[in-house]
């Protein structure tokens, strides 16, 4: 007698593989776009917590150039993040003495993230529903 799988058993493990992986990928991706989007909201917080230190230690003006967070001693910020893309999301910072606006954008609305940020002074962050890719 000879031993082994038949064909139709072979494929019908393939074909429950098939369905699991059908049912795990979808909610792999979802994940992915939920931890993006959470990390692009913590790095919003981050860069406004410094710039309303900043203020704070400079007689209630922002800083207008990144720079001024980065090359201080100590500085407000270990790391430049405007014009940079992390975790699916590109930052783009518009920064003046008396205000600001930091925006962070998914690279791509159906695999990084499906909502655009905007962290304004004060630290007012608003969401945008719409996707707009950065």
């Amino acid at each position: 007698m000879k031993r082994g799988f038949t064909l139709v058993e072979i494929m019908i493990v393939v074909a429950i593989i098939a369905l699991l992986a059908a049912i795990a990928i979808p909610n792999l991706l979802r994940s992915r776009i939920t931890a993006n989007e959470s990390a692009a909201q913590a790095t919003l917080r981050t860069i406004s917590t410094a710039l309303e230190t900043f203020a704070a230690a400079n007689n209630g003006q922002y800083a207008a150039v990144e720079t001024d967070l980065t090359g201080a001693t100590p500085p407000y910020l270990n790391r430049a993040y405007c014009g940079l893309t992390e975790s699916g999301y590109g930052y783009a910072c518009n920064l003046a003495v008396d205000s600001y606006i930091v925006t962070a954008r998914p690279v791509n609305c159906t695999t990084s993230g499906t909502r655009s940020f905007t962290m304004t002074t004060g630290g007012v962050l608003a969401t945008d529903a719409t996707c707009t890719a950065a």
